[in-house]
């Protein structure tokens, strides 16, 4: 054990060990149980005399705090847990205006019987035995230079197999250099908020929306301002006049689903070159595409160098690899780099290098193909429950992509906050619309996501949700 004691002032020293053991234990960093070095050894780790260290713990194991069995050790007793404990730092508080806590994460409740719970994939389906491999071939190989600090860009590899991957699937044009490798969304619009948000900036959002997104600018001191979503997506005409960035999901606008019409992209773009706003588009799942041709991504008809194109391997591939990207106007470049740099560094190169072999060599591409098929099964038994149990209470809204579907009630008086309570209660997770409206006030519906359901739970789980409905 490692005891920090400080034998520099004038006095008791067996008094300076005393104070010291007795705070390790209120604070908690000694718990009950733990075993004490000998006398002797701590002697020597202090250079003091052993009769000094035997005077504090004869101390402590009068008061009670102490047990010290004749060849066993001395250990701390059951009186340190009843200790309060009196953390330091209780006058800091966060900055003024910081109002935000942590979202429940999946993670942390039990999986329900019938998981309808938005923004999972299923983890089954991932490869996990063929990317230990990759990984630790990555390891033993050593090209990514473990005993060096890397490129915040992100590995080489990674954004060339990035850029190749863009251009195949999405029709989206970006040299490696322009591609940026992230930690998921998440730390991709951090770092775009880092470069080109000021405190006061108006930055406009969908509504509903992305939570986080909306969060997260604001965290930067932005003035985030709802702009309403309709049947074509954003609404453009509803911008304000003068606006700094725009984020926007337009190929599956989340929640609610509903591409952004070809019409609506071109009024957006040509408002960003008028206003010279950024655009910042969050393609966060076309890869699941289940009808329609995809449109072509805001990022292929920008003329002007005002979009932004976002994306992750979070739902391709499974949240816990934190792998995403982003791809920018080499006018920013630089500046997002350096963002990255303040921020966290670098990423994992181990596991950039595996993911760019895992996209190369044609394993992501048949990932997806299998994956694809499963979901599009768990999607047409969800719509198929919807319209069969649901259609008195529900109308869904039209959705060619994605892992959900959002539903709006026909009685846009039901409290579906409420509604989600009680289905959480029989075992049926799904999610209140309204919660992503801002300040908690979309329209009342219903998100059901399929990622994570297993196959043979779907039905039943609406059958149960129907029953619930119908009992109200």
């Amino acid at each position: 054990m490692d005891l920090a004691v400080d034998l520099s002032a004038r006095g008791d020293r067996a008094t300076a060990i005393y104070r010291a053991l007795l705070d390790a234990i209120r604070s908690g960093r000694l718990g009950a149980g733990d075993r004490l070095p000998p006398t002797r050894t701590l002697a020597r780790d202090l250079g003091v005399s052993r009769n000094t260290v035997a005077a504090a713990y004869e101390s402590l194991v009068a008061e009670g705090f102490l047990s010290s069995h004749v060849g066993d050790g001395t250990y701390v007793t059951a009186l340190a847990a009843a200790v309060p404990s009196n953390p330091k730092g209780a006058a800091l508080a966060p900055r003024r205006g910081w109002t935000f806590t942590p979202y429940a994460v999946s993670g942390q409740a039990p999986r329900p019987p019938h998981d309808f719970r938005v923004g999972i994939p299923d983890a089954s389906l991932f490869p996990f035995d063929t990317w230990r491999k990759l990984v630790a071939g990555e390891l033993r190989a050593g090209a990514h230079h473990p005993g060096t600090y890397a490129e915040p860009a992100g590995h080489p590899a990674l954004r060339a197999a990035i850029s190749r991957y863009l251009a195949i699937s999405r029709g989206v044009a970006a040299d490696p250099e322009d591609v940026l490798v992230t930690h998921g969304t998440q730390q991709a619009l951090d770092l775009v908020a880092r470069v080109l948000v000021e405190p006061g900036d108006v930055v406009a959002v969908e509504d509903p929306g992305y939570p986080f997104a909306r969060d997260l600018f604001a965290s930067h001191g932005a003035r985030v301002v709802p702009v309403p979503v309709d049947a074509h997506g954003l609404v453009v005409d509803e911008l304000p006049g003068r606006v700094r960035l725009v984020f926007t999901t337009p190929s599956h606008q989340f929640p609610l689903g509903s591409p952004l019409a070809q019409e609506r992209r071109q009024a957006l773009l040509e408002f960003a070159a008028r206003h010279r706003t950024a655009v910042v588009e969050d393609d966060y799942d076309s890869e699941f595409r289940f009808t329609e041709r995809p449109m072509e991504t805001l990022h292929a008809l920008d003329q002007s160098g005002h979009v932004i194109y976002v994306g992750t391997f979070s739902k391709s591939l499974v949240p816990a690899l934190r792998a995403g990207y982003l791809v920018a106007p080499p006018t920013l470049r630089e500046a997002l780099r350096g963002a990255r740099q303040l921020a966290d560094g670098y990423g994992s190169l181990p596991e950039q290098a595996a993911l760019a072999r895992f996209i190369s060599d044609g394993m992501l591409a048949r990932h997806l193909r299998r994956a694809r098929a499963v979901y599009a099964e768990r999607r047409d038994l969800v719509l198929e429950g919807l319209a069969t149990h649901l259609a008195d209470h529900l109308e869904v809204v039209p959705s060619a992509a994605g892992l959900h579907v959002a539903a709006l009630f026909r009685d846009p008086t039901v409290d579906d906050v409420a509604l989600v309570a009680e289905a959480a209660a029989e075992g049926v997770a799904v999610e209140a619309l309204s919660a992503y409206g801002h300040d908690g006030c979309g329209p009342s519906g219903l998100v059901l996501g399929y990622g994570a359901a297993e196959t043979r739970t779907v039905t039943p789980g609406l059958l149960a949700l129907a029953r619930l409905m119908g009992a109200r």
